[in-house]
């Protein structure tokens, strides 16, 4: 390294003492593949030290000696060397250069593991998604979480948690829109399909804390996704036993098209439960983004999503076995009833953008998202809960522990609507990118829910009451608001050199309001990257602000018990926002190793929670206290290796540990509901030596247990804690057709790219994963926590046609 510095010296040494002589000018920008601008590569005049290194821009300038011809050699970590011959260099001249990833295009994932992350941002590019093993049928979450600092409990959920917070601490962006998720899920049965569709997509940048002012006020995490602007005719088509997917992008002089279909169903991956059952799960959607430039300073963009999810439920029976090695118990249950649920979702969005010149863009955004839910269930049990036959007195079986039966009731139904204007800004100087947005919003949501659950044990209603029948449980609500924020935010992306390096400093502010609890909130934020002159395999960064979680309407909902002893719901108008102080500090180290690139990223965080809204979650449901009541904190670090562990490809291992606990009242402690203590994910692909048609993925992870409390119960009554979850996706996919070979110039095939014939292994290991629990009681109104598995192994067969 310390040769590379010297080099590095002797050539800006040279290049000085030679720009007072008769020289010519050479100038241009370097790019990659997706025409963004490439920093800090080395242009050389060959067998010689005369060179220059691009700035943010791409952009490079430098002075040679005239000659007959000459050669300038392109070089950047992680790019294939790029060479330029200039048969005739008599004159001042300007020469753009492309230059191409170095990892290979295997069908997979293409990621670019040395694009330099100067920010809390990190970026992959996700086109080829679809051969991963997903037993959610093909997300871009699934992938998301086997990042750094992330985790899930449940695969049937494209929901995660980011280094201990919530679901909902999560803020999603598609195109500079944030997008919103049903509120009624309650299971990851129930959710259906994520609003990313991954053929549409073209980038993925994802942030674990510490983002940059232009995300909106969430505390854990952004996920930004940039969908297609075809140059050409391309689409893809595939179906599997979890359903079928569409789509198809176009390009026709200032228009641009990308549009696709989905259809989702989970039976015959639910049918691996341990609840004999009929079941019933459609999930569909269909979404188009396009795009027309009006003039070569304007365009319009539109994006529209219709989803709608529905799933129906009728149980039959069940048998799970539970509780230690030494005193195995059987839960068995005869059920009747069914379960209907149905999700329906719209999103439309309008952009306008005006670039009056090549610094400055602006624009004016125009959303509307709109949700009607509805879940309804009457399912009735009788069960009973055995010692395990294997255990007998004297030749008798044991009676059994418990007999009761138990009744589930709801009618809930909720409308949201969710509409926004918004304007947006960037201009560039030298070494400065000024941005700037405001956004107005106005949300109205109409809540209806009625439930209650009944038991009895041995004919004996519990609670037991002698003037009359009580249910166990219920909860009613009939809650209306109308509400409208305002938020807006200004920051700067600053980059400059020193004798040191390279820095990039990105600092700004937003600050909102919400006219439902009257509150403004001020959130400053920064972040430091910097590449040292003496390494440029380094990289270093440092982030910190104050991020604020404003209450939306689930976290304003507070139970309370009216003078009949019922639970009802009402909304929390003194709700302020939970609020995060973060410290982040990390750095990258790129190498090779047998001529194979490789990244080491390790990260260490500290988050101070104050203002917390408690909450308990049961699968993928979350019910918040509806009060200010708690402090904590988070704080851990996470390390991954990334990097071709076979030759051409790329995979990455992730481990993360942490501790984070919160205080309620000042008095109950208690780990966060999210927080597993630690988790390792790993992300594998792999291709038989000398014969790339057949290739693996490999997807794996191990989290640690998780706390979790009794139906409408807080942490102050005490908490159990989950097993870890553990589990392992595998899947093999064969090219049938593709590339060069002599059938695709023929006929039909001429139209395709590649044809693909895959089989994927969910769970390989048949792991029995629980993240929730069944409570019943006996006459004594002791309770029994009875594990809900997860699915089991199960075999999925597909088939893509790339065009």
């Amino acid at each position: 390294m310390k040769i590379r510095a010297i080099v590095a010296l002797l050539i800006i040494f040279v290049s000085l003492h030679a720009s007072g002589q008769n020289r010519i000018k050479i100038t241009g920008y370097v790019r990659d593949g997706d025409g963004n601008p490439i920093e800090l590569v080395l242009v050389q005049v060959k067998n010689t030290m005369v060179g220059a290194m691009t700035n943010e821009k791409g952009y490079y300038s430098l002075s040679t000696a005239p000659g007959d011809s000459l050669t300038l050699i392109y070089s950047c970590l992680g790019y294939n060397k790029a060479e330029r011959i200039l048969p005739s260099a008599n004159q001042d001249m300007r020469l753009n250069v492309q230059m191409n990833y170095m990892s290979m295009s295997l069908g997979e994932v293409s990621i670019t593991a040395a694009r330099r992350q100067v920010s809390s941002m990190e970026t992959i590019n996700a086109d080829k998604i679809k051969l991963i093993p997903d037993p959610a049928g093909g997300s871009i979450e699934s992938l998301v979480v086997t990042y750094a600092g992330v985790s899930t409990t449940n695969e049937l959920s494209s929901q995660y948690s980011v280094r201990g917070g919530s679901f909902d601490e999560n803020i999603v962006y598609v195109n500079g829109l944030e997008v919103f998720r049903p509120l009624l899920v309650r299971s990851g049965q129930q959710e259906g399909l994520s609003f990313v569709n991954p053929d549409l997509t073209e980038s993925v940048n994802f942030a674990a804390g510490g983002f940059e002012a232009r995300y909106g006020d969430k505390m854990s995490s952004v996920l930004d996704i940039s969908y297609k602007k075809p140059n050409a005719l391309e689409g893809s088509a595939s179906v599997s036993l979890l359903g079928a997917n569409a789509y198809v992008g176009s390009s026709s002089g200032n228009f641009t098209q990308v549009t696709g279909i989905r259809y989702k169903t989970t039976r015959s991956l639910l049918g691996t439960m341990e609840t004999n059952a009929e079941y019933a799960p459609v999930f569909m959607d269909a979404q188009t983004y396009m795009t027309y430039r009006l003039t070569p300073k304007w365009e319009v963009n539109f994006l529209g999503n219709v989803a709608s999810n529905s799933y129906k439920f009728i149980p039959h029976d069940r048998e799970t076995s539970f509780g230690s090695m030494n005193n195995v118990q059987k839960f068995q249950v005869f059920f009747d009833g069914q379960e209907k649920d149905n999700f329906q979702t719209q999103f439309g969005a309008l952009t306008l953008k005006y670039n009056p010149n090549e610094k400055t863009e602006l624009g004016i955004q125009a959303s509307a998202f709109n949700s009607k839910e509805e879940e309804t269930y009457d399912i009735s049990g009788e069960y009973w809960v055995n010692e395990d036959e294997a255990q007998e007195s004297g030749g008798a079986t044991i009676p059994p522990l418990t007999v009761g039966r138990y009744h589930e009731h709801a009618r809930n139904r909720l409308h949201a609507s969710v509409m926004n204007v918004g304007h947006y800004g960037s201009y560039r100087t030298k070494g400065n990118t000024i941005q700037w947005g405001a956004t107005a919003q106005v949300e109205k949501i109409s809540d209806r829910i009625s439930e209650w659950e009944k038991r009895d044990s041995a004919g004996y209603m519990l609670p037991h009451h002698e003037d009359g029948v009580y249910v166990v449980s219920n909860l009613y609500s009939n809650n209306d608001i109308s509400s409208t924020r305002l938020s807006g935010y200004v920051q700067d992306i600053f980059k400059f050199r020193s004798r040191q390096g390279l820095f990039t400093l990105i600092g700004g502010v937003r600050g909102s309001y919400w006219s439902f609890n009257k509150e403004f909130i001020f959130s400053p934020r920064a972040s430091l990257g910097f590449i040292p002159n003496f390494n440029q395999d380094l990289t270093f960064r440092l982030a910190t602000g104050l991020y604020y979680q404003p209450p939306f309407y689930k976290e304003l909902r507070r139970m309370v018990t009216d003078e009949s002893g019922n639970r009802v719901i009402e909304l929390n108008k003194d709700l302020k926002s939970q609020h995060s102080f973060h410290v982040i500090a990390g750095g990258d180290y790129a190498f090779k190793l047998d001529n194979r690139n490789f990244k080491i990223t390790t990260e260490l965080y500290y988050k101070k929670l104050d203002n917390m809204n408690p909450y308990t979650v049961d699968n993928v449901k979350i019910r918040y206290y509806g009060e200010n009541c708690a402090t904590g904190y988070a704080a851990g670090i996470d390390f991954k290796i990334f990097g071709e562990l076979v030759p051409g490809t790329d995979s990455w291992l992730s481990v993360s540990l942490m501790k984070a606990e919160q205080t309620i009242r000042g008095v109950t402690k208690a780990p966060l509901p999210n927080s597993p203590g630690y988790n390792i994910s790993l992300f594998f692909q792999d291709y038989f030596p000398g014969y790339e048609r057949l290739k693996l993925n490999l997807r794996g992870m191990l989290s640690g247990r998780l706390p979790v409390t009794a139906p409408y119960q807080g942490y102050e009554n005490g908490y159990y804690e989950t097993s870890p979850y553990r589990r392992v996706d595998i899947g093999l996919s064969y090219q049938l057709a593709g590339g060069k070979d002599a059938i695709m110039d023929r006929g039909f095939f001429r139209h395709l790219k590649n044809i693909w014939l895959g089989v994927d292994c969910f769970n390989l290991l048949g792991i029995q994963n629980v993240n929730s629990y069944l409570w019943i009681t006996d006459i004594q109104n002791r309770p029994f926590a009875v594990p809900n598995y997860l699915t089991g192994r199960q075999l999925n067969l597909r088939l893509i046609v790339d065009f």
